[in-house]
């Protein structure tokens, strides 16, 4: 077995071939390591690289296997970790050069989880600089490019984790998602992302723990290994209100081979708030669609009441930003991001009643969502409404969809996205198929609140009919 495919092997084929001792952890720790010394300067998805510490880490976890010691559910796997999120002797640099030599002491708990279970940590995946918006670039290191295409983005703000999980450098890549950051860029690399429940995953590093929009979620090829890595992340902890009292559901169960839709009730809803879709795109949704039926579903019309929610996603987030950000903005003039200071600028209009009506409208829109689930069991929409941009949008710029301007991309590419970021519910996007040209698009599968298991099963029904893990970039 070569490092290419090593590199692309499921966590769950690597656990049990480390366990069986048909292959070693320092075997496939050089071999992601060697893939990622390929891959870095043709798309750049890492700020940090952790070589030393994954070959140490690497020889202790072989260790252990050749001497019968009891092993976690990823030992010996590697996985990387975006650089907004907390990582012990290991510098987090949020993408910015004010923290650009930031070491913090502690992991993050979703970190310390994974190492607790075993796995490698490689590097540390790109972001946007404080991961503000969907395309993977910052003054601190540059473009992370998307795989299919170099020409196209990554998307963001996880882009480099994306990018990491099409190209093969792991399996495993932890994301965070504010407002679609780990859905876009799956979509536009061709992978499984998910948005959990809020407080599944507890998220330790924010200020803000009540009015939380932020999650910390799974990036991977393969619907099980997301659910083993959300598994693993999952379960209560004092530092998160939300997550408390939580019992953690049969994640991996849900997203065994052997399930169906049986019973199971699907909406099905095109448009959410928005107007134009791709038709390349949409007629990939649209095809399929079939595939849960073919896995025991009916397939509903769903049209329950949807508020728009970009209008108060923004106010809520841009006066977070100038909250928190707002002094590095002073500190780092020019060299923080040119689009970071125009919307940190933008919420200086944003008024203490703007903010508090925006709340308010987030419970609405919540108690909208979940009554949709009083008629159907899932509701299946697009992810993003085109393949991935050109890799030099400008975010605040309108998006062209068949060579027509449309609006914004937080409204025309992924207004799919940033509702459940407000109302919390579970939301995965998988691969809905290949664009003529190449591109990757996704559909999203949306459940009621805490039903993160059976979001699960029927993406897993879906990757069964439909599979692309086998699908590889052509690198070059």
């Amino acid at each position: 077995m070569n490092s290419e495919d090593i590199g692309y092997l499921p966590a769950t084929e690597m656990v049990a071939m480390i366990a069986a001792k048909d292959i070693s952890p320092v075997e496939v720790n050089d071999a992601v390591l060697e893939r990622i010394e390929t891959v870095q300067p043709k798309l750049n998805p890492f700020i940090t690289i952790c070589a030393d510490e994954a070959r140490v880490a690497a020889k202790a976890a072989e260790a252990a296997v050749m001497a019968g010691d009891d092993l976690g559910p990823l030992h010996g796997v590697p996985f990387t970790v975006k650089d907004l999120v907390n990582t012990a002797g290991v510098r987090t640099t949020y993408g910015s050069h004010a923290l650009e030599d930031n070491i913090p002491e502690h992991d993050a708990l979703s970190v310390a989880r994974l190492k607790a279970a075993g796995g490698i940590m490689v590097g540390k995946t790109t972001t946007p600089e404080f991961g503000h918006k969907p395309m993977t670039e910052a003054p601190l290191f540059g473009r992370t490019l998307n795989p299919w295409n170099q020409d196209r983005t990554s998307g963001g703000s996880s882009g480099g984790a994306g990018v990491a999980a099409a190209a093969g450098l792991g399996p495993l890549h932890v994301g965070t998602d504010g407002g679609g950051s780990i859905r876009i860029p799956a979509a536009a690399c061709g992978i499984v992302g998910m948005k959990q429940t809020l407080g599944r995953v507890p998220h330790d590093g924010t200020p803000d723990s009540f009015a939380l929009m932020s999650f910390i979620g799974p990036m991977t090829r393969t619907v099980a290994d997301c659910a083993l890595m959300l598994d693993v992340m999952s379960g209560p902890h004092p530092s998160d209100v939300h997550s408390l009292g939580r019992e953690t559901p049969d994640l991996i169960g849900a997203a065994a081979a052997d399930g169906d839709l049986s019973g199971l009730r699907i909406g099905c809803r095109t448009f959410l708030g928005n107007e134009v879709i791709d038709t390349e795109t949409r007629n990939l949704f649209d095809g399929a669609m079939p595939a849960f039926s073919d896995a025991g579903g009916t397939l509903i019309a769903s049209d329950g009441p949807f508020t728009p929610t970009l209008p108060f996603w923004a106010p809520l987030t841009y006066s977070m930003w100038a909250a928190r950000f707002g002094g590095y903005a002073d500190q780092l003039g020019d060299k923080m991001s040119e689009t970071l200071r125009y919307w940190i600028n933008e919420a200086q209009g944003v008024s203490g009643v703007a903010v508090q009506d925006a709340m308010a409208v987030r419970t609405r829109i919540f108690r909208e969502v979940e009554a949709w689930f009083d008629d159907v069991d899932l509701v299946i929409m697009p992810t993003i409404t085109r393949p991935a941009l050109p890799v030099d949008h400008d975010p605040r710029e309108a998006i062209e969809i068949e060579g027509k301007s449309v609006d914004v991309p937080r409204a025309a590419w992924y207004p799919y996205t940033h509702p459940f970021n407000l109302t919390g519910h579970p939301a995965i996007t998988v691969p809905s198929g290949w664009t003529a040209d190449g591109m990757p698009v996704g559909l999203q599968i949306v459940g009621p609140w805490l039903a993160d298991d059976l979001v699960l099963r029927a993406a897993a029904c879906f990757e069964r009919l439909r599979p692309w893990a086998d699908r590889r970039p052509d690198i070059g």
